[in-house]
């Protein structure tokens, strides 16, 4: 089987990369550098695109049997008007461009991420896959991303629109912005700590991808995220105890609309999303219990 991953240079995809190589799979990786880089597995393919902008890149597309899209810019910044049009372009218009290059002659599984943000904030209620959209920055953007790849199904593909949690996992992810400031002693909740967080374990997001791409009765958006989501002061207390630094010094929320402006309101806010159709399907979660993923995402 072939399969193509945008954004294959990334936290998430290097790790995806590696695992589809292990099961014998035929891997091209799409990044945003002219010529491969060492992160990209020396067994897998690489092309260098631009992916926001048409072009010969897209014809990488003729001949697969799955594409996974994980290219966005990162959102973990103060948005500015200029990275809030990076942050929507780089998924929308690489989506849109990725559709239009499929082939229309044979059928091709199509994963394109989204996030547990297109709920936008949730309070204290549950959602999960079937529920209503946000209002919100990022849910917007995530209503045009998951438009925008289901322009597949007229193809004939099969759409699976992945809907990340919080990724815990080495080297990357929220866990790379989180652990510098415990280690200062500065760790803790984010305003008042009560706000939703729906995590998954880099090992089970990467086990999911897998399942989804094999199951071919899911289709539509699924939810990425463990069963068990927690508040930000129950992550805060339990990464603190595992770094064996305190947990208790609480970043006022004013303070971080005033660094992070737009991005400092979202972190406030969250979802308390469950994965209905992974469980549904019969997939197994590997890591239900928060400090277990946190130790194995630590490497402890």
């Amino acid at each position: 089987m072939k399969v193509l991953i945008t954004g294959g240079t990334g936290f998430i995809g290097t790790q995806l990369a590696l695992r589809l190589l292990e099961r014998g799979n035929q891997v091209t990786v799409l990044g945003p550098a002219a010529t491969r880089g060492p992160q990209v597995p020396a067994a897998a393919a690489y092309v260098g695109a631009e992916t926001t902008r048409r072009g010969p890149w897209q014809q990488a597309l003729a001949d697969q049997d799955v594409v996974i899209n994980l290219a966005g810019a990162s959102i973990f910044q103060r948005w500015t008007a200029r990275q809030k049009q990076l942050i929507y372009e780089s998924r929308v218009l690489t989506t849109r461009n990725l559709v239009d290059a499929l082939p229309s002659d044979r059928p091709v599984v199509l994963c394109s991420t989204s996030a547990v943000g297109y709920h936008g904030s949730t309070g204290d209620a549950t959602v999960n896959e079937a529920s209503g959209p946000g209002r919100d920055f990022l849910a917007r953007v995530c209503i045009d991303w998951e438009k925008a790849a289901s322009r597949a199904a007229a193809k004939g593909c099969r759409v699976v629109l992945t809907r990340f949690g919080i990724v815990l996992g080495p080297s990357g992810g929220a866990l790379k912005q989180m652990i510098p400031a415990f280690k200062s002693y500065l760790g803790g909740p984010l305003g008042s700590g009560r706000q939703w967080m729906s995590w998954i374990h880099m090992e089970d997001l990467l086990r999911a991808m897998l399942f989804v791409i094999d199951q071919q009765a899911i289709h539509g958006p699924v939810n990425f995220t463990a069963p068990v989501p927690v508040q930000n002061r129950t992550l805060a207390k339990v990464l603190g105890k595992l770094l064996n630094r305190p947990a208790f010094v609480k970043t006022p929320g004013f303070a971080l609309k005033l660094i992070l402006g737009e991005f400092g309101s979202v972190l406030l806010e969250g979802q308390r999303a469950l994965p209905g159709k992974l469980l549904e399907h019969g997939f197994e979660f590997k890591y239900m219990d928060l400090e277990e993923a946190l130790l194995a995402a630590l490497g402890k």
